[in-house]
């Protein structure tokens, strides 16, 4: 039982080494000039609606594996999940990772699905490698947040909600967490 707490901070630590690294070499070789500009939409839209609608292409985009099979396999997944079925998301999400393991959207699917069913490292290890393939997926980065502030790493979760934060200045969960883990680092210092 005792070693449990320490495999799992190890594995935050990896992930945040992971995420902190694959950034710049991720940016040069991630999904060309129009995620490139809706990248910078995003950072740049001055309404939650704005943000909202480019946010929705991105996922779009982030969505296609240029499979229909697999495509199929994560909409299966997707679907699986809004039924509150993580187990069965989990397979489907599975199948299309096992069809084409550089889908980085199947990996945020099957971490959220792992989270829902309490396999909180299974989740690390997925929203891990979706970082290393697309560390601009700022779902992958809200999730990976979530579980810094279950882990008791508010200073960790901070620096990560604030990357959230720089991709999408629009995203209200980002800024409040941002605003939330600001003040409660404040009042430990004192």
């Amino acid at each position: 039982m005792g070693s449990r707490p320490f495999l799992i901070k190890s594995t935050v630590t990896a992930l945040l080494a992971a995420v902190w690294f694959s950034a710049p070499l991720a940016a040069q070789t991630s999904g060309g000039e129009r995620e490139a500009d809706l990248l910078r939409q995003l950072s740049e839209a001055e309404t939650p609606d704005a943000a909202h609608l480019i946010e929705g292409e991105l996922k779009g985009l982030w969505s296609r594996s240029g499979s229909a099979a697999i495509d199929l396999l994560f909409q299966r997944g997707q679907d699986a999940l809004a039924a509150g079925q993580p187990d069965i998301a989990i397979e489907h999400f599975t199948a299309a990772i096992d069809h084409d393991p550089d889908f980085a959207a199947a990996y945020v699917g099957r971490a959220s699905a792992y989270y829902l069913t309490s396999h909180a490292g299974p989740a690390i290890d997925d929203l891990r490698q979706a970082l290393v393939l697309n560390p601009s997926d700022w779902e992958a980065l809200q999730g990976f947040a979530t579980i810094l502030e279950e882990v008791d790493r508010p200073a960790d979760a901070l620096e990560v909600w604030r990357r959230v934060h720089d991709l999408n200045p629009q995203n209200p969960e980002a800024a409040a967490a941002v605003t939330r883990l600001q003040t409660q680092l404040e009042g430990e210092a004192l």
